[in-house]
């Protein structure tokens, strides 16, 4: 199965009855991904999917934030999806993992906990992430990585006065999710 057709299969199958918006966005990539063969790719101009993960440590009550070198704001970490990448879940699991330094990641069962969409600078016009949960293995040590200029573990109540409200939304997505399991 191609990444393309995963990416397909996955948004077809997401569905988060707490938040309406988002089967309307999920529409959005499912028709984004008809009308681009190229739609997964960087290379798209009208846009492109990425894959990221909230990294999550529920002992501690706490997620990981990246500092990012190019936006210098607090995000999860993720990115563009590579041609190794066999699965949307692969790619953000890789990118969590290359960019927190933490080995033994999990993603979080059920598949992607929410959709953000988001304009970036041209040639470009459009992120469209899927965005997964994490969990840190008990213990782990994060390692800095060249696309971060800090990371730093927040406790949940403290991730509102760091990051803007997509991250604070994905925290509560995947607070629920955990509750959910």
């Amino acid at each position: 199965m191609s990444l393309h057709d995963d990416a397909a299969l996955v948004l077809k199958g997401y569905d988060d009855p707490a938040d309406p918006a988002q089967g309307e966005l999920r529409q959005v990539y499912l028709d984004h991904l008809a009308q681009h063969p190229d739609g997964m790719w960087k290379a798209c101009g009208a846009g492109h999917l990425t894959a990221s993960a909230l990294v999550v440590d529920p002992e501690r009550g706490r997620v990981l934030l990246t500092l990012h070198r190019k936006l210098r704001m607090w995000l999860q970490m993720g990115g563009h999806c590579e041609p190794q990448d066999a699965s949307l879940a692969d790619a953000a699991l890789r990118e969590a993992t290359e960019e927190s330094g933490i080995t033994g990641l999990t993603l979080l069962a059920g598949g992607p906990v929410r959709l953000d969409r988001h304009a970036i600078p041209a040639p470009c016009h459009w992120h469209l992430d899927v965005q997964y949960a994490a969990l840190a293995p008990s213990g782990s040590t994060e390692q800095i990585s060249d696309e971060s200029l800090d990371l730093r573990w927040f406790a949940y109540e403290e991730v509102a006065s760091v990051a803007d409200t997509s991250v604070v939304r994905l925290m509560e997505r995947a607070r629920a999710a955990l509750d959910r399991r």
